[in-house]
């Protein structure tokens, strides 16, 4: 029983994960994407469309990470070329694309709110046979690639971050973007770039929740998730090791609220326990801060 629900803490933690090391790159480089939930949902949407056209799940990953890029580029160069605010853009995507979904979904498909193509393909999930049996270890069987990846791109995204001129001139970016333009670089175009990165991996982590989790689309299948990302790479304090902490935390408590509901609690009031511990964290954080300027 134990096993289970830490395979379903680390299934949950997956699009959060994959969202937040998206955002913490973009936020590297000068965004702070408050979009990624619309990048989300339409990786989600994508995916399952793509899913029950060509009955395979690669062909629909990549259109789920291409949707997001697309829509992280065109976020980008309104806040990069345009000069707007990116607050108040990235709530302009996501009411759009929010919008936009709910629009399809009735003019295309003629349903209201769940779309349940037949023949949608799932992400294979692999077993590992020395580790089925072994308690606590065996939550490590039986999960899907896409979760591997997600925990493969921490180190990666570490070492790319510290360890490689694209990151260096990343975080110098984000740190002073007249600077980089003095030694000839184009500080936009590399923001754009970490949007485009971040809209990638915010659409893979939709299609895991559409295709990797239930096997169908929702209006509301991403649930906040986004925002809980942004919590997380907020959490994380420009680590990824920090950040795939902080997706982890909210995954398992994800996960514990949707068990707590097939208890018999209220649903209405379980649901909000993965925010109230996003509030109490970031709270925590405040004071710790402000204990640390007051020393």
């Amino acid at each position: 029983m134990i096993d289970d629900f830490l395979r379903a803490g680390l299934m949950m933690t997956t699009p959060i994960l994959l969202t937040a090391i998206g955002g913490l790159v973009n936020r590297l480089g000068g965004i702070v994407n408050i979009g990624l939930e619309a990048m989300m949902l339409a990786g989600a949407l994508v995916a399952v469309e793509v899913s029950a056209a060509t009955g395979g799940v690669a062909l629909a990953l990549l259109a789920a990470a291409l949707v997001g890029a697309a829509i992280g580029l065109a976020m980008s160069l309104v806040i990069t070329r345009l000069r707007a605010n990116e607050i108040i853009v990235g709530l302009g995507f996501t009411v759009a694309v929010a919008g936009f979904v709910r629009y399809l979904l009735k003019t295309l498909y003629g349903v209201a709110g769940t779309y349940n193509p037949p023949g949608v393909a799932l992400l294979p999930r692999f077993d590992i046979p020395f580790l089925g049996g072994v308690p606590v270890l065996g939550a490590l069987s039986h999960l899907d690639a896409l979760t591997w990846a997600a925990w493969a791109l921490v180190p990666l995204t570490a070492f790319a971050l510290h360890r490689t001129r694209w990151g260096l001139r990343l975080r110098a970016t984000g740190a002073s973007e007249e600077t980089v333009r003095a030694v000839g670089l184009a500080p936009l175009a590399i923001r754009d770039v970490s949007t485009t990165i971040a809209g990638a991996l915010a659409g893979l982590a939709g299609a895991h929740l559409s295709i990797g989790v239930v096997g169908l689309f929702n209006e509301g299948i991403t649930g906040g998730r986004g925002f809980i990302a942004l919590a997380a790479f907020y959490f994380g304090r420009q680590s990824p090791w920090r950040t795939a902490l902080g997706a982890l935390l909210f995954g398992f408590f994800d996960a514990a609220q949707i068990r707590l509901q097939g208890r018999g609690l209220p649903a209405d009031l379980v649901q909000t326990l993965p925010y109230v511990i996003v509030i109490i964290v970031l709270t925590g954080l405040g004071l710790a801060d402000r204990a640390r300027r007051a020393a």
